[in-house]
């Protein structure tokens, strides 16, 4: 039996929410930083909001990196099982999902200066 997590237009309904979640709050952060008279105030003002989420947004990155490690461990496993000859390529594919967003949230925390 063949499990299918979501199909293909559900992958991209949600990645056209994901994007517009992410493009409302960047205009979140740019119309409140209209609210300042002086520009330098607004980017800092702008920037420290931006700052004040990354924490909370790493430990996402961290969180869906453990359950897309689950979901791929799973896949491994059934592939595994029955015996596919693929089954190092979706090994290395998952693996290289996991690796690349606890990465991402490395470097994006690191190129931000968030300790």
């Amino acid at each position: 039996m063949k499990v299918r997590w979501l199909n293909l237009k559900q992958q991209k309904d949600a990645c056209i929410f994901v994007c517009a979640t992410a493009l409302l709050s960047m205009i979140d952060v740019a119309v409140m930083a209209q609210g300042t008279a002086d520009g330098k105030a607004g980017i800092k003002e702008a920037s420290d909001k931006v700052r004040s989420y990354f924490d909370t947004g790493t430990d996402l990155m961290y969180a869906v990196g453990a359950v897309v490690g689950l979901i791929g461990a799973v896949k491994v496993y059934q592939k595994w099982s029955s015996g596919d000859p693929d089954t190092s390529r979706v090994a290395a594919a998952w693996f290289g999902s996991c690796v690349f967003l606890v990465v991402v949230a490395t470097v994006l925390k690191s190129f931000f200066g968030i300790t």
